[in-house]
């Protein structure tokens, strides 16, 4: 998809969301996503695999980057798996209706129940540490299951700039360490001793990582894997997961890098990998949904501080919570639109634009030019399809804005459909415990006595 489709696109959902009331003064936060853009990212990443091997290739989507049951539905309709770690993202997957066998099970902490049901539903698994793998062995040995498993190990090949985001530091909390004394030996023996083994799972991390480190530790898991494979006397591990990461341009409607870019890298630092000996797992989240989503707020006033204009809109720390925090890793660009959902024109003025909460940091950018905004206006925030507004953090109980996805019609314009509606305030009080105002106010019913169940 073209930088320069993807603009008309927003701007002809930004002019429509307007007319058709979906951002209103009653609701004046709400999120789009370009159901036409998000089917071309899944098909692009579909065909850059397809170029560079003939062996099969699950491209499993990271729920984590955009946990919506209708988006999961898209994209398994897309041809896409998914990969989950945690029971929530789990039920979102089969609610979805996305079949186990599409789907990947990774967390650095799974429980018992979480293990076993996935071995029950024949879920692949990657175990993220050897006392995990303990736990099962004990599974295997007391059903049987076509889950397919595999280990997950850390190459340790560096960070990227966000270190919160680098999972192959020296000391990441995810996988088995493989520069760690011991640790690659430990590894290779654990899959000599259980032949059931057969896939290796690896993953370098996500934005801010560059993409030949990325292709590095992939090499890495290539080597492992044929070294086990040359002890075991066979090829035992058949599958390769090299996980996801794809970063996203922040900057631009410009779409870099690329998938295909991507691909073609790898199939150069390791050729083995390849060459259709192996199938593949991918784990992409963000570089499919990242460029295809966008939040749209009301001004509602401006002002100057210290010489500074300033407009104050409904959306920020509660949709875009990274930026926020740390607004040096995740800026994004705003952009300007008038009352009628127009694109803004004028001189630019540097100016800030801040969000709804109550406190100083709640703040979309600063210092960005931008035509001078007015009350009623529209900001935009592009390039939010992924952790952003599907990831809401409930300050000061600000409520879930809704999700649209729209497209295209034939007539051209602009159809939406729901797939969040907005949170309302009655759920907010729900969730807060107001089924039970007195609760700490009453006398309890009886003493608590150790062991004995709580009053319900």
């Amino acid at each position: 998809m073209t930088s320069t489709r993807r603009e008309h696109a927003r701007d002809q959902a930004v002019r429509a969301a307007v007319e058709q009331g979906l951002l209103s003064a009653a609701e004046p936060v709400v999120a789009l996503l370009d159901t036409a853009g998000i089917r071309a990212s899944a098909a692009a990443l579909t065909s850059a695999f397809a170029a560079v091997t003939d062996a099969p290739v699950l491209h499993a989507f990271a729920v984590k980057a955009c946990p919506l049951v209708p988006v999961l539905r898209l994209l398994h309709e897309a041809g896409l798996g998914v990969e989950v770690a945690s029971p929530g993202e789990l039920a979102l997957a089969r609610a979805a209706g996305v079949p186990p066998a599409r789907t990947v099970l990774d967390s650095p902490a799974k429980t018992p129940a979480e293990l076993r049901q996935a071995l029950a539903l024949g879920i692949a698994v990657n175990a993220d540490n050897l006392q995990e793998l303990a736990r099962i062995d004990a599974l295997v040995a007391s059903a049987p299951t076509a889950s397919p498993l595999g280990v997950r190990v850390n190459p340790q090949v560096g960070a990227g700039t966000i270190g919160a985001l680098s999972t192959a530091t020296a000391t990441s909390k995810f996988g088995v360490a493989l520069r760690d004394a011991g640790a690659r030996e430990a590894v290779v023996q654990a899959y000599l001793d259980r032949p059931w083994l057969t896939r290796l799972h690896t993953h370098t991390g996500s934005q801010g990582i560059p993409l030949a480190l990325m292709a590095q530790g992939v090499r890495e898991a290539y080597e492992l894997a044929e070294e086990i494979n040359t002890k075991a006397g066979r090829q035992q591990i058949d599958t390769v997961d090299i996980g996801g990461g794809l970063p996203v341009n922040f900057a631009s409607d410009e779409e870099t890098p690329t998938h295909a870019e991507y691909a073609a890298l790898l199939a150069a630092t390791a050729p083995g990998l390849f060459d259709g000996r192996y199938a593949l797992v991918t784990e992409f989240g963000r570089s499919l949904l990242a460029k295809h989503g966008t939040v749209l707020a009301r001004v509602e006033y401006t002002k100057t501080s210290g010489g500074r204009p300033i407009a104050v809109t409904h959306a920020g720390v509660q949709v875009a919570t990274r930026t926020v925090y740390a607004p040096e890793s995740w800026p994004l660009r705003i952009l300007a639109y008038d009352s009628e959902g127009r694109p803004r024109t004028g001189e630019p003025l540097v100016q800030d634009v801040a969000g709804p909460a109550c406190f100083a940091g709640d703040l979309l950018c600063t210092g960005q030019a931008l035509p001078l905004l007015r009350p009623g206006d529209v900001v935009a925030v592009p390039d939010t399809g992924a952790y952003y507004f599907a990831h809401h953090y409930a300050y000061n109980s600000l409520p879930r804005p809704a999700v649209h996805g729209f497209t295209p019609t034939d007539a051209g314009g602009v159809a939406f459909t729901t797939v969040r509606r907005a949170q309302t305030l009655d759920e907010i009080v729900a969730e807060s415990g107001g089924e039970r105002p007195d609760a700490l106010v009453r006398q309890p019913l009886r003493e608590s006595v150790p062991g004995a169940p709580m009053e319900p």
